[in-house]
């Protein structure tokens, strides 16, 4: 019982000593492994990361009906349309406009046109019966005439006041036809142009009734040629589909967009958009396939800022154009964009995480000792270090433990104000 009790203490005093080595040994390292690291020397990118949305940079307009201005409707709604992202085949059925008002307006007209119809007939039938009225009595008259010439050949052995009175009565006779002649072509001309205004109405409106039918047919869309059907967005990005409007100004209903060239629309804020300008180079990812990496250059930069529905925020528009062509791109797709506004090349660098500032003093931890360095410009992880580094320096990613009374070295005045020998900034855009 002894030897095994002596045996249990040898034991704890064995385990309590290499305990009590590796706590020593542990607290006389510097830091863990994983709180260092290396200052890096390679090329170095200033970048401007958005998130965005894949667009077709040329597509074919989709348009409802043709003239709806001549016919008096400025907005119809869209009653039926094919799923978004269907392939058509040109002359396929796309979508069914809402058609209540124009067949109202079609109704309409057709009663309008009944009624002028029958105007025309009732103002022929009553024109041929003046007019025929006014040629009898034209030959009325002529008979009349001739029975006065008759009547002064007879009288011509008769006495001088008998001769007279034949004369009279046949200058009257003359006088009334020639009167009935005129009034004949009055009436004519008049009946003529009674006719002419009522066809004119006729055919008005009946031209109304032809063009009202043909923009109706236009009310089926189908589409102008083979392609993906991308349904449009409004004013807040909603999807056009069932139930949207589309207007006599704004009469598109859908879109076949050209997938073979590609833009990616972003938006970027007012703090990082004056960095932003065309020609820049980008670098393009889908969230839809993380894998495949893309490039492109920016094409457009709005000078206008935008609001950002629900927030304060000002976004100003950014088009990237995609470089490569790849079958799998679909409009709509989410991307992310890295901007490169700057590149630098063979330049030292460091996590910013690594880099602290005291007062107006920058500095590193580094070998027991708080390593001042002067910096150049940063990105979203890295930051540029003009001086103070060597490439390889080991340094602390965060702040040790009991540093407070660590020297601090110095950098000189040459060093400080020394731009870095090797760095070479080469401006992208």
């Amino acid at each position: 019982m002894l030897k095994k009790n002596k045996k249990i203490i040898a034991i704890s005093g064995g385990v309590v000593l290499i305990l009590l080595i590796i706590l020593i040994s542990t607290r006389n390292k510097p830091a863990d492994k994983e709180l260092i690291v290396k200052v890096q020397r390679g090329p170095f990118k200033i970048t401007v990361t958005t998130t965005g949305e894949l667009e077709a940079k040329h597509s074919e307009k989709i348009l409802g009906p043709d003239g709806l201005n001549e016919v008096g409707i400025w907005r119809t709604t869209i009653e039926d349309i094919i799923p978004d992202g269907s392939i058509v085949d040109s002359g396929q059925y796309v979508a069914r406009l809402d058609q209540t008002e124009i067949s109202n307006k079609i109704k309409d007209m057709e009663t309008e046109l009944e009624k002028l119809e029958t105007q025309v007939i009732k103002t022929r039938i009553d024109t041929s019966i003046e007019m025929r009225a006014a040629r009898d009595e034209l030959i009325n008259l002529k008979y009349a005439l001739e029975e006065r010439r008759i009547i002064l050949e007879q009288s011509a052995y008769e006495p001088p006041a008998t001769i007279r009175q034949a004369e009279i009565n046949l200058e009257k006779a003359e006088r009334a036809y020639e009167q009935a002649i005129k009034n004949y072509q009055l009436k004519l001309d008049k009946n003529r142009a009674n006719m002419q205004d009522v066809q004119a109405s006729y055919l008005q409106a009946k031209r109304r009734l032809e063009n009202l039918l043909k923009v109706r047919e236009g009310f089926v869309v189908k589409a102008p040629k083979s392609g993906m059907l991308i349904y449009r967005r409004n004013w807040d990005g909603k999807k056009m589909g069932v139930g949207a409007q589309i207007s006599t100004w704004d009469n598109i209903v859908a879109t076949l967009p050209d997938l073979t060239k590609m833009i990616s629309k972003t938006y970027v804020n007012e703090i990082d958009i004056s960095k932003v300008k065309t020609s820049q180079k980008a670098e393009i990812s889908i969230d839809a396939f993380p894998n495949k990496k893309l490039t492109g250059l920016v094409d457009e930069v709005a000078n206008i800022g935008e609001q950002i529905q629900g927030s304060n925020a000002k976004v100003f528009e950014v088009v990237i154009n995609v470089n490569e062509f790849d079958s799998i791109l679909r409009p709509a797709m989410t991307t992310k964009n890295v901007i490169i506004t700057r590149e630098f090349q063979n330049v030292l660098y460091l996590p910013i995480e690594a880099v602290h500032t005291e007062g107006k003093v920058t500095f590193v931890y580094k070998d027991n000792k708080k390593v001042e360095i002067s910096t150049g410009e940063s990105n979203e992880n890295y930051i540029i270090v003009k001086n103070g580094l060597k490439e390889g320096d080991a340094v602390y990613i965060s702040i040790p433990k009991e540093t407070d009374h660590w020297p601090v070295a110095r950098l000189s005045k040459s060093e400080s104000t020394d731009k870095p020998k090797d760095g070479r900034d080469k401006s992208n855009g």
